[in-house]
């Protein structure tokens, strides 16, 4: 039970994290472009990467931090950190078939995704 309450404390502290940065940024640069996301993608990126690699290096270190920071706070932060790091692994390991079909259907199928979730929402709304 441990795991989900550390999950779950690190997921709203990032929640918050993403909401007021985003915001502060959006305000300073402007909305013309998405400067906010892209500064939380980016060192949501850079933040998995060292902190899983720190994990995997100092293993003595509890579970309970890695559930707390990387799953909780990072995933909440951004889920595109995690996107990138499962790509990475794959070129790291490899599988560059895996790896440039993670970044196309991720990118093509999101982008569809959205697009008929707009659509649903204005046949709803």
């Amino acid at each position: 039970m441990t795991k989900y309450g550390m999950v779950g404390i690190g997921g709203f502290l990032g929640a918050i994290a993403r909401f007021w940065l985003g915001g502060y940024i959006g305000n300073k640069l402007g909305a013309r472009f998405p400067y906010g996301t892209f500064v939380i993608n980016c060192t949501g990126c850079f933040l998995i990467g060292l902190i899983l690699t720190v994990f995997a290096e100092r293993t003595h270190w509890s579970a309970n931090w890695r559930y707390l920071i990387a799953v909780g706070f990072i995933g909440a932060y951004t889920t595109f950190s995690t996107f990138g790091y499962e790509t990475l692994r794959s070129i790291q390991d490899g599988e560059m078939l895996m790896a440039s079909l993670n970044v196309g259907l991720s990118v093509v199928v999101g982008l569809i995704g959205v697009w008929l979730g707009m659509i649903t929402g204005r046949i709803l709304g």
